[in-house]
């Protein structure tokens, strides 16, 4: 993984670069208006990863208690595979721990074999599924959890 990749967390000023990796890895991507309303979400807590100043990856969660929920996590498709995903959720990681997150669970699709290796690599444990989750061809979604962030 080259080591010029920096991460920070997101602003106003990120969200059509975010917009760009959102739009280029997810079939459903969200709006524009939905980044910079999470941008005034205080729950919220987005992370960007950069590489010469291009936004790459990013990553966003809601923290409610001592809970965070995972809300998304793209990466462009030349960065897949190099590692980022596992740095992008270890910052996220950390700074939801930071604003006291203790456990945090997300949903992934039931054929993306490669995510769920990933969190379980973080300690994140099966729990059950959402039918019907996704709206683009009704796949299933995983629940997943981390009861104790590492």
């Amino acid at each position: 993984m080259n080591t010029t990749v920096v991460f920070r967390r997101m602003n106003l000023a990120d969200v059509d670069g975010v917009l760009a990796v959102e739009q280029a890895t997810f079939s459903v991507p969200w709006s524009r208006d939905a980044f910079v309303g999470e941008m005034n979400n205080e729950l919220a807590m987005y992370i960007v990863a950069l590489e010469g100043g291009k936004i790459i990856g990013y990553a966003g969660a809601w923290v409610i208690v001592d809970e965070a929920h995972v809300t998304n996590v793209g990466i462009i498709a030349e960065w897949r595979g190099r590692g980022l995903g596992e740095r992008l959720m270890r910052e996220l990681i950390a700074k939801v721990k930071a604003r006291g997150a203790t456990a945090m669970t997300l949903e992934t699709r039931v054929s993306n074999r490669v995510a769920q290796s990933l969190y379980g690599k973080l300690g994140f444990k099966s729990a059950g599924f959402r039918r019907k989750y996704y709206t683009d061809n009704q796949e299933d979604a995983l629940i997943m959890w981390c009861e104790n962030l590492p």
